[in-house]
């Protein structure tokens, strides 16, 4: 085979892999014409939510430090939809739901707001879940963990040191993965990566030589003052 041919078909190779793990990403404003749905056409807007997906996406890869894509769940599509509904956001599988009311309703920067809310939930769609054995309020640690990380914190988060449970949740669980990631740098990345095919308390222990329970407690004495 002479060299121009073997470029060729190794470009061939090259592309038919980047297309393979090409995500396509969509953006529904299911809202009408109430005051969120005008809000978010007005100060944040469609093109702005791909470009923020998409921008999420390479940075959760980044903090997962997933370099290879056979190390990232294999999603080809993420939707995106402005919906009236309760709460602020959900993610169930490829599919981000934000609620147009929550956003009519905020009060400040609703794009930086809504910025990070997406932070938070893309990394639901990027994540594993120890196969579901994961308890919740660490998965949604991880996600508010990214959130900590890409700077787009709102003002009501709790102050480190904060909270009643390692695994209470969001930004309880966030602050206190922060600290295990200032033990060990790229810890939550190597949790995250064990946490593909199942999950047990004592991954604390393999990797930072501590159960969750004592890393807790040192913890909560480094910021009692």
């Amino acid at each position: 085979m002479s060299t121009q041919m073997l470029f060729l078909v190794t470009l061939v190779v090259l592309a038919s892999s980047m297309r393979s793990h090409a995500v396509e990403y969509t953006v529904t404003n299911n809202a009408g014409n109430t005051p969120g749905s005008i809000r978010f056409t007005n100060e944040i807007g469609i093109p702005y939510s791909k470009q923020t997906l998409m921008d999420s996406t390479d940075f959760i890869w980044r903090t997962f430090q997933q370099n290879n894509p056979a190390d990232r769940k294999d999603v080809a599509q993420v939707s995106l939809f402005i919906d009236n509904m309760d709460g602020v956001a959900y993610t169930s599988g490829d599919k981000i739901h934000v609620s147009a009311t929550y956003l009519g309703g905020f009060s400040g920067d609703v794009k930086r707001e809504f910025t990070g809310v997406l932070y938070h939930e893309m990394t639901h769609v990027w994540q594993w879940n120890g196969a579901g054995q994961a308890p919740g309020g660490l998965i949604e640690g991880i996600a508010d963990f990214v959130r900590l990380r890409s700077g787009y914190v709102p003002g009501h988060w709790v102050q480190p040191g904060q909270g009643d449970r390692w695994d209470q949740g969001y930004d309880v669980t966030a602050r206190f993965l922060d600290y295990c990631n200032g033990l060990r740098n790229g810890f939550v990345a190597e949790l995250n990566k064990k946490m593909r095919t199942g999950y047990s308390d004592s991954y604390f222990v393999d990797l930072l030589g501590k159960s969750v329970d004592q890393l807790w407690k040192d913890y909560k004495a480094k910021y009692a003052t």
